[in-house]
């Protein structure tokens, strides 16, 4: 098996908002559907991180990332399945907003690990999540290897530039409407936007067909969480 297949992960960010019924419940049973959810929740991932969302967005209150080996194609419905019956039972008071997933790969810009690629797997997160789907135009695809590496190497020069911010570039093309999903982590928001303003004013710019909507979230610890979601 290759090496990228190895270590090739199931990545899967899930956007929640909390209905009526959950919000009617005393704080203590509040508390025990999300404890109760997310220790099923444990089952179906290797890790799981959460993540506060609303008031940084209007309609979403949190985000679960949740990432499971995914060297073996049945290692995915497995996930599914099991993510499927955790969530089933608190429906009438978790109700699913949107949901982008895909899977790591290597690189085909980069022969060597970046520094600052992602491990979905590391028990410490930074501050800050930033989650995007992305695609590219058709010409961009019919453009050689060699105009494309051109572009991406102004691209990655710059990314350099920012070594505390890092990047996870899943794939899911053919698996939902866009090609990518691009996440990004990083300790300074201001710091982010800059990055981000620079990036677009490189050529590549002009190949990129959809970039939006953008989620930003910030990294809650689980027993942080519940305090935050039960008050």
């Amino acid at each position: 098996m290759a090496h990228d297949e190895e270590r090739r992960s199931l990545n899967h960010l899930a956007f929640f908002r909390f209905r009526e019924d959950y919000w009617r419940l005393p704080i203590d049973q509040k508390a025990r559907v999300l404890e109760n959810w997310l220790a099923g929740l444990d089952k179906a991932a290797d890790v799981l991180h959460l993540y506060q969302v609303f008031p940084a967005e209007a309609g979403i209150d949190l985000l679960v990332w949740a990432a499971v080996p995914a060297a073996q194609d049945g290692d995915s419905s497995g996930f599914f399945k099991v993510y499927t019956r955790a969530t089933n039972p608190y429906r009438l008071m978790l109700e699913p907003v949107t949901v982008l997933w895909g899977f790591t790969a290597a690189s085909v810009y980069t022969k060597a690990r970046s520094t600052q690629e992602i491990d979905p797997f590391a028990p410490g997160r930074k501050r800050y999540l930033v989650v995007y789907p992305f695609a590219k135009t058709g010409p961009w695809y019919l453009k050689s290897n060699e105009a494309r590496q051109g572009m991406m190497n102004e691209h990655i020069r710059l990314g350099k530039q920012f070594p505390e911010i890092h990047q996870l570039l899943l794939y899911s093309f053919g698996l939902q409407d866009h090609e990518f999903i691009v996440v990004y982590e990083t300790d300074d928001l201001p710091q982010f936007s800059e990055l981000v303003r620079q990036l677009r004013s490189t050529e590549v710019r002009l190949y990129t067909a959809l970039d939006a909507p953008l989620h930003t979230a910030v990294h809650s610890s689980r027993a942080e969480g519940i305090s935050l979601w039960t008050a």
